[in-house]
């Protein structure tokens, strides 16, 4: 018996006992998903086609792990233009290992609940220890008492002239 699915926008031909990647689902290593949109299931003998899906029919699939998949290059090019975009891409992936295919009608075997988590929020990075080091040693160092300003008028020291000339393209000869 084979079920051809639908998820992530791709379709699978399935089989008990096949392990397929597909792209992420929620879901932990060891928790059982429903993959509820069957295109089409055969047992050998029949064949019923879903218009576009199979109303009551299901995939039911364990999660081994949650992984990435190769890392691809994406690469941008406008000849003579100067112009080069080189970008790295790996899809995130959930491995399943499909254990049952159930029919519209037929009777399904009780399953563990299922508590998906959402993903993670992403966390604020902790600081630096050098930084928060610096950090604490600049509070505990006393401060320096300020300087007073010099007054706006006061003398400056003269510029020293430069008893050479400034080089300037060709020098005249003398004849």
């Amino acid at each position: 018996m084979f079920a051809v699915i639908k998820t992530g926008g791709k379709q699978y031909k399935v089989a008990s006992g096949d392990i397929i990647s597909v792209e992420r689902l929620l879901g932990e290593p060891g928790s059982v998903i429903d993959l509820e949109e069957v295109l089409m299931i055969s047992d050998g003998a029949e064949l019923k086609v879903g218009k576009p899906f199979l109303a009551g029919a299901a995939v039911s699939a364990t999660v081994i792990e949650q992984t990435r998949g190769e890392k691809i290059i994406v690469f941008k090019k406008k000849r003579r233009q100067n112009y080069r975009r080189r970008r790295g891409h790996r899809q995130e992936l959930t491995v399943l290992k499909i254990t049952d295919i159930y029919q519209a009608g037929a009777p399904r075997k009780a399953k563990p609940a299922v508590h998906a988590k959402p993903k993670a929020e992403p966390h604020a990075k902790p600081p630096h220890k050098e930084a928060a080091h610096k950090e604490a040693a600049h509070k505990e160092a006393p401060k320096a008492p300020k300087k007073e300003a010099a007054h706006k008028h006061a003398a400056k020291p003269a510029a020293k002239k430069d008893a050479r000339k400034p080089k300037s393209g060709k020098r005249k000869e003398k004849k």
